[in-house]
């Protein structure tokens, strides 16, 4: 197998690994830091948002620049781009996460039959959710592994609080960690499965328009994840000022490693 695919394969699964490690987290602390969790939130919202805008969508600009032309180019890259919101949008419509507050949901409940539903609901939807995730890692690791690397780094950040809202009602309404921690686990897994998956499909149709059009959608992805998901539900945990600081921190630190590795 060539170096950059199994370079590639290897971050998307460090990524879907981080929601176990968010499970581990949830089902052996004590209490969880609402602010740190902000924080991560936002600053993985700040290198999304940022990479997105400047560096993924500039790719794929570039590339089908190449593929079509220059004013072809850029309408392909902006309706690449607006088509990878549409796609996630699509997918966060039918198959809603169930992320709820982590405070509510650390309180013992007696409706466990519910809680060991919303768990694997949660599971679920994040399962399907991380498939698109898992492409848009994959992608930008085998075209540019400085680039996949920052994408890995902060879905893996986004994927921590996934893995403690799949793993706590499930820990809660069956008393077990393992149960709880395998099936955070597999939802996880399902990243670099799609990851895979992608790959086999589009392999036999890489070129410079192909790869254009997949970094506009996973533009696309990035931006819809962290304006819907990551920003809201860092403000639901803490309401303080951290969130809008680890998004500064997070453009400011891609930013950076963009410049020294330019």
């Amino acid at each position: 197998m060539d170096s950059n695919v199994i370079f590639a394969l290897s971050l998307t699964i460090l990524a879907g690994l981080a929601t176990g490690a968010g499970s581990v987290t949830a089902l052996f602390a004590k209490t969880t830091n609402t602010k740190f969790l902000a924080g991560s939130l936002g600053f993985s919202a700040g290198v999304m948002i940022y990479v997105s805008m400047i560096e993924i969508f500039q790719k794929s600009r570039s590339y089908l620049t190449v593929a079509v032309g220059d004013k072809m180019g850029y309408y392909l890259a902006v309706a690449a781009f607006f088509a990878g919101i549409v796609f996630i949008g699509l997918i966060d419509y039918f198959v809603p996460s169930s992320e709820g507050d982590i405070g509510n949901l650390s309180n013992k409940d007696n409706k466990s039959v519910a809680l060991r539903r919303m768990g694997f609901m949660t599971a679920l939807a994040i399962g399907i959710h991380n498939f698109p995730e898992g492409l848009a890692t994959f992608t930008s690791a085998l075209k540019d592994p400085q680039l996949g690397v920052a994408i890995a780094v902060a879905i893996a950040i986004h994927n921590v609080p996934e893995g403690i809202a799949t793993a706590v009602p499930i820990y809660y309404s069956s008393g077990s960690r393992k149960k709880a921690f395998i099936i955070s686990f597999f939802s996880g897994i399902t990243e670099p499965i799609g990851a895979v998956i992608g790959y086999l499909i589009l392999r036999p149709f890489f070129n410079d328009a192909v790869f254009g059009i997949l970094f506009g959608a996973i533009a696309g992805i990035m931006i819809f994840i962290s304006i819907e998901e990551l920003l809201p539900m860092a403000r639901e945990y803490e309401k303080s000022k951290v969130t809008i600081i680890g998004v500064i921190l997070g453009m400011a630190v891609i930013a950076l490693s963009l410049l020294m590795f330019a």
